[in-house]
């Protein structure tokens, strides 16, 4: 498979460390706005004569177009801000090649009623041009990181193996990890994390559909495994609720994600003072992002591995009935920082991340997955996906809660 990287931070050079030794991988070419970035991260590949570097701008539709087709790439792979997503999306239609990402295109909320309803959903840019897709023979494999992701990959599995109906599917991150020497650290792209905390938050029920709530709503306090314990989780917007009830049968889908007193504290006052907004404004004679620049103020997330100590769980938890009796499970996967470190050089929310477009590639180049459309991990068999984790020393759990 002759793969294109668009976005080498974090996520693309783990992406790039752990599909470095496949047998599947023929070429990949790592693509960033920042040369420089790129150099860093090609210098510490093992593997070296598998990757290219090039210099792209992700906004630049036919610039990509244009590198795609230089080294006849079977695959787009998106690892920027979802704010690009469009552009590359389309460019990978226009090449003609198969696209991948882990976060869809953007939602804007409803102008009137943004706290009741939806207004443009997570991936609908991407799912209403299914059809063109289907049509062209090419799949677009969307929401493929770790959530969403993987823990639409364990729904589907839950509904396969687990369960004979099912009430509810609820993904549940939290984690015990802190990053030393910093006061306000954020593990993943700030950018990503305010756009998904301060939108209206998306729950699905059956007979409903989509409905939206005021950000950080409905705090519950969950219980991670593996020595993480409880911790309090809130209602955010992510993909997996737009995903789920497309191809599992359940009642109701929701997601909550453990933030942090501190952390919702500053994404309210970032809020309150504008830095969210992703438009730019004029600042003197430079027109530039506010949230931008609060991202080009705090650590880059790739360079912090080394101050940060813990570790993080992403999971499902799903709950229903099995041979007439109720059944709760969570189905999840922990990182753990330090043997991430030690075993591949970049930090566990990364990692755990970047595992998971690598295992789905090789499904992809094996033929064991596949189809034209616009798809999520549920329309996918989960089988053959699980059976690989340990492969890839990323073993998953599963805990019975009744």
């Amino acid at each position: 498979m002759k793969v294109l990287l668009v976005g080498v931070g974090g996520v693309g050079e783990a992406i790039a460390v752990i599909a470095q030794d496949r047998p599947w991988l023929e070429k990949m070419v790592l693509a960033d706005i920042n040369l420089e970035r790129v150099r860093e991260v090609h210098a510490r590949l093992r593997a070296r004569d598998k990757f290219v570097d090039a210099r792209l701008d992700a906004s630049d539709r036919a610039a990509i177009v244009s590198l795609a087709r230089e080294h006849g790439v079977d695959l787009i792979l998106n690892a920027v801000e979802p704010l690009f997503n469009e552009a590359i999306f389309d460019a990978a239609y226009e090449v003609g090649c198969n696209y991948l990402d882990m976060a869809m295109t953007l939602s804007s909320p409803h102008p009137e009623r943004p706290f009741q309803e939806p207004g443009v959903k997570l991936g609908d840019y991407q799912f209403e041009r299914a059809a063109q897709w289907e049509q062209k023979g090419l799949l677009a494999l969307v929401g493929m990181g770790v959530e969403p992701g993987m823990a639409d990959v364990f729904a589907k599995y839950a509904e396969k193996h687990l369960f004979d109906r099912i009430d509810e599917i609820g993904i549940r991150d939290g984690a015990n990890l802190e990053v030393r020497g910093y006061e306000f650290a954020p593990n993943f792209s700030i950018w990503t994390t305010i756009e998904e905390c301060l939108n209206p938050p998306v729950i699905w029920e059956k007979g409903r559909g989509w409905f939206t709530t005021e950000p950080f709503t409905e705090p519950e306090v969950f219980d991670f495994p593996e020595g993480i314990g409880p911790v309090e989780c809130v209602n955010v917007e992510h993909e997996e609720v737009l995903l789920v009830p497309r191809w599992v049968q359940c009642n109701r889908v929701t997601f909550k994600y453990g933030l942090g007193d501190q952390f919702i504290g500053v994404l309210k006052t970032l809020k309150m003072l504008g830095l969210d907004n992703k438009n730019p404004v004029k600042v003197g004679k430079t027109m530039v992002a506010p949230r931008d620049v609060v991202a080009a103020c705090l650590p880059d997330p790739a360079h912090l591995g080394d101050r940060m100590f813990g570790k993080t769980c992403a999971g499902t938890w799903v709950k229903g009935e099995k041979d007439g009796r109720p059944r709760e499970v969570y189905i999840y996967q922990v990182a753990d920082n330090e043997p991430c470190m030690e075993r591949y050089g970049v930090q566990a929310v990364v990692w755990q991340t970047a595992v998971n477009p690598v295992i789905a590639m090789e499904l992809l180049e094996a033929g064991i997955w596949g189809g034209a459309g616009v798809l999520g991990p549920e329309a996918f068999d989960p089988d053959p996906f699980m059976e690989r984790m340990a492969a890839y020393d990323f073993p998953y759990g599963i805990r019975e809660t009744a």
